[in-house]
């Protein structure tokens, strides 16, 4: 079938599924099926290919149930895990790790505006002039982000992080080497023995990914409370779980009340949770779940923001602050070293690859100073081989001993369960002063 001819039968199947079809009242499987009749019957006496007639009934589901043909064909795309949205003539996917323009946009910034309205109506939110910023989530989990035509100066901006339909899990995150079977299996025995664990690490480095596969390792009979601004996580082996989601009010609407981290961190509590586990740390929320890691929901976890397990602690003293700022910073510090165990640093390289730099315990008291200590029990360093376009290396036990290890005790392990002290690291940290190491992401040649 020609192009013109394929384009005048998707118009006269259009135009009927309008006028026969009550769309509002079918289900999605119903309408499809109204719609591969239509054009069954459209095209009788004429050769379509499976594919054409396929591309036709896409089309017309995706204008009516969809988020318009165009994203939807992109998100599609298996490969893509991000899509970037800059105003109607400027799209950009991630795609296999790396960012490139597609050579397709929107006709105007009326039609892109109708593919925003469509992804409100979808996550049942409003995004208008007056409430200009929509955070939500669409059916199949994915996140999206957009910030309306005014408030971005080159166009409406629509952000979408892609739902992963196969759960990351320890054992994919080995085949990608970042991290190594013997971190596994301490890992393992982590998330056993209730260590309160924090991830860190900047945006896209894979903080989300790496908690949604160390949560499975959580035991099956326990209770698990989650907590998430966008519902990401997907937690498959425990069968006792809660799974709770932010909201925000709406200009409106005056009947919406917000919900934020906080009032969920607080109302979980009442839930009888085993542990609690917090999508992203960001604010004033820091404070209550510190508060709640201290008050025997051993074995909670959580993300945030931050650029070394250093950092970390640095912004969880800023985000305390934000909620209590009349606490002296002495016992912010003390809140911090009683509720976390451990905390791994994530980052994504200059070749894009992403790994675990950094697995470090928080050690009981102050140093001097006044300071929190950390102990890095597992360092990421580069080989001989690593270049600038290719990072090469392993993430390595280091000579410091493990000092925290009476949960793992208390759990039923030895000490002969623990990794041991690795002398030989004490060279590879005199050569991490190699000018390529822990360089983070640089911008493509």
């Amino acid at each position: 079938m020609t192009p013109d001819r394929l384009a005048a039968l998707q118009q006269a199947v259009a135009d009927s599924v309008g006028r026969e079809l009550k769309v509002a009242h079918m289900k999605d499987e119903e309408l499809r099926k109204g719609i591969e009749d239509l054009v069954r019957q459209k095209a009788a006496g004429e050769y379509i290919t499976p594919t054409q007639r396929l591309d036709i009934v896409d089309h017309i589901f995706s204008s009516y149930r969809g988020l318009g043909g165009l994203l939807d064909e992109i998100l599609k795309d298996e490969e893509i895990t991000e899509v970037m949205i800059n105003g109607s003539q400027n799209i950009f996917v991630e795609k296999k790790g790396r960012l490139q323009r597609l050579d397709r946009h929107f006709q105007d910034e009326k039609e892109l505006r109708d593919v925003i309205d469509r992804i409100a109506k979808i996550a049942k939110r409003e995004v208008t002039e007056a409430e200009p910023i929509l955070d939500a989530r669409l059916k199949d989990g994915s996140r999206v982000n957009v910030v309306l035509n005014g408030i971005s100066l080159d166009g409406s901006t629509v952000t979408i992080r892609k739902f992963t339909k196969d759960p990351m899990t320890m054992q994919m995150l080995m085949d990608f080497g970042s991290i190594t079977p013997e971190v596994n299996d301490f890992l393992h025995k982590l998330v056993q023995a209730r260590y309160n664990i924090f991830i860190a690490g900047g945006t896209g480095s894979g903080k989300t990914t790496f908690l949604n596969a160390l949560s499975n390792y959580i035991p099956k009979d326990e209770r698990i409370i989650t907590i998430e601004d966008s519902a990401e996580l997907q937690i498959k082996e425990v069968p006792n779980i809660v799974r709770l989601e932010t909201r925000n009010k709406t200009a409106s609407s005056d009947e919406s009340t917000e919900i934020t981290i906080r009032d969920l961190i607080r109302s979980s509590l009442r839930m009888r949770p085993d542990r609690i586990i917090v999508g992203e740390v960001r604010g004033a929320e820091a404070l209550d779940m510190l508060q709640a890691m201290n008050t025997g929901h051993d074995g909670s976890l959580s993300t945030g923001h931050a650029n070394s397990a250093e950092d970390m602690i640095s912004r969880l003293e800023t985000m305390v602050l934000q909620g209590a700022a009349n606490l002296p910073l002495k016992a912010v510090r003390q809140q911090i070293v009683s509720a976390v165990d451990i905390i791994i640093h994530l980052s994504r390289l200059r070749d894009h690859s992403r790994k675990t730099m950094t697995i470090s315990e928080v050690l009981p008291g102050l140093d001097a100073e006044g300071n929190v200590r950390l102990n890095t029990l597992y360092k990421f360093y580069e080989d001989d081989t690593s270049t600038v376009k290719k990072v090469s290396g392993k993430l390595t036990r280091t000579h410091h001993p493990m000092t925290q290890v009476d949960k793992l005790l208390r759990a039923g392990y030895t000490l002969n369960d623990i990794p041991a002290p690795n002398p030989a690291a004490k060279q590879l940290e005199e050569k991490s002063g190699h000018p390529l190491v822990l360089k983070e992401v640089l911008p493509d040649e």
